[in-house]
């Protein structure tokens, strides 16, 4: 028996289930909480963070390390990641002063529910001061992690979220997608130009229809209600803690597509987090491996299940019977035509998956560059307004549909943007894999079965936890490290053949 481990590991379970403490408060923040009780749960995250920041940061737990790590032998391989993953949380945290860390925390309370509001009233001046604050903050947090691992300040930021990922990592595939993505941007809306036009259906949509039908999916899809809820929120997301997973989404009653692919989007999220091995739930290694793979679920399930032709088929009928629709513009090919719908859009949430990628490298490389202080905050709406114009060939009217559009930098996460396009990448490999692994998966899923796919997400993604980083996970469910080559294919199979 390795006694350091025990010890440990028993301090990790204490940690874990205060962080799923801390993540349903942050759930009833964004979907429940009376906008009056902000200050009283901004003191209730930051003690609970300071909390676990004291658990980590115990100067007993250094020593319980390396007795551990001495005894390998003594560990099994689940153990080993354990331990691996132990290590790196310490590090982390060991980085990062007590008081920082509380800094942040309020200060990111304070910037993300101020946001809520700046953004529906176009308020960048408003938000701007918490935003500079928040912005200090992480840049201090960044540079201390920087100077402990050796490392630049952004890739000790990427390293929050994605374990291992490099500038170098970004820069490589990044630069192989986007000239292709230019290529293939004006083709498709050529393409598309020769095609009927998508027709939105007539509204209203009720709220409440648009909630049966997301939830009539999330059941065929494999969601457990018995684990789990679907509710509303300003910016959909997917949260909760263990055995309990929470999203959200939000509605629009002059256009259900949005809502119902929300919907969907979220549920690849839960599906994952509900298949994470439950013997490992309060440990690292019973944790995602990094924010990679889990928006690759996500993705799975909206862009290359639920946007493809044997869905669309089988949802035409479901969705028509809930909105009561008759005649053309409820059918399988109208609704294709809608949802995979090509544009040059001022909005990440709502882009199709070929400008998808553009706005991600925008943001990408707008917070390098805030976070090595070659920009800022007030210098912000402009560099955007110039990066959407060059790459995607539009520009904002307003900050509103601009630089306010996204909650990740109020909240204070820096570093999550790239995770976006490279799960793509990563949906579109295991989606190949899995089609290739098992041919009944398709036909599955024409007659609203999803079981197949469920199976071989569970046996190669989502029950692995973290025993593997990314690239270990995704070699041996797809026989090869993180590429451009699936998701070139699907964008082309899609539209541009």
């Amino acid at each position: 028996m390795n006694e350091a481990y025990e010890a440990l590991a028993a301090r990790f379970h204490r940690l874990g289930a205060l962080r799923a403490a801390t993540g349903m408060l942050q759930w009833d923040s964004a979907a429940m909480m009376p906008a009056g009780a902000a200050p009283g749960r901004a003191e209730q995250v930051a003690q609970l963070g300071i909390v676990c920041h004291e658990i980590l940061t115990d100067p007993a737990n250094g020593e319980l390390l390396d007795r551990a790590e001495a005894k390998l032998d003594r560990l099994d391989p689940w153990k080993r990641a354990n331990l691996r993953e132990m290590r790196r949380s310490w590090h982390h945290a060991t980085a990062v002063p007590a008081e920082l860390v509380e800094a942040l925390s309020r200060a990111v309370s304070d910037c993300e529910h101020y946001w809520r509001e700046a953004r529906h009233r176009n308020d960048f001046a408003g938000l701007r001061p918490r935003f500079e604050r928040v912005l200090a903050l992480v840049r201090e947090s960044a540079a201390a992690k920087a100077g402990a691992f050796g490392c630049a300040p952004y890739e000790a930021l990427l390293d929050e979220y994605e374990p291992g990922l490099s500038t170098v990592t970004i820069d490589r595939l990044f630069g192989d997608l986007l000239p292709f993505l230019k290529e293939a941007l004006p083709l498709a809306l050529e393409r598309q130009a020769r095609a009927p036009k998508a027709v939105l259906p007539t509204g209203p949509f009720p709220a409440e229809a648009q909630r049966g039908l997301g939830l009539g999916f999330m059941t065929s899809l494999g969601f457990d209600f018995e684990r789990g809820r679907l509710d509303v929120s300003h910016h959909p997301f997917t949260g909760g803690a263990p055995g309990d997973v929470r999203i959200t989404t939000r509605y629009d009653e002059a256009d259900f597509t949005r809502g119902l692919m929300g919907v969907l989007h979220e549920t690849g999220h839960a599906l994952y987090e509900l298949g994470l091995p439950e013997d490992w739930a309060w440990q690292p290694v019973g944790q995602a491996p990094g924010m990679v793979l889990h928006e690759s679920q996500s993705l799975l399930i909206e862009m290359q299940v639920c946007r493809g032709d044997v869905f669309l088929d089988y949802a035409a009928p479901i969705v028509t019977k809930a909105f009561g629709g008759q005649g053309a513009a409820w059918g399988a090919d109208n609704l294709r035509r809608l949802y995979r719908k090509v544009e040059r859009g001022l909005i990440r949430v709502d882009a199709d998956e070929i400008t998808y990628p553009l706005h991600v490298m925008l943001r990408t490389r707008l917070e390098r560059a805030l976070i090595a202080g070659e920009l800022t905050i007030a210098d912000l709406p402009d560099a955007w307004n110039d990066g959407m114009g060059e790459l995607l060939g539009v520009v904002p009217p307003d900050d509103k549909d601009g630089c306010l559009q996204d909650i990740h930098w109020p909240s204070g996460a820096f570093g999550y943007f790239p995770t976006y396009t490279l799960g793509a990448l990563a949906a579109a490999q295991l989606f190949a894999a899995a089609r290739q692994a098992d041919p009944t998966i398709e036909p599955g899923i024409a007659k609203g079965d999803f079981k197949p796919l469920l199976h071989w997400l569970r046996g190669n993604v989502h029950g692995r936890g973290h025993l593997e980083r990314t690239d270990g996970i995704l070699k041996a469910a797809t026989g090869a490290n993180l590429g451009t080559t699936a998701f070139k294919a699907h964008i082309r199979r899609r539209y541009l053949d």
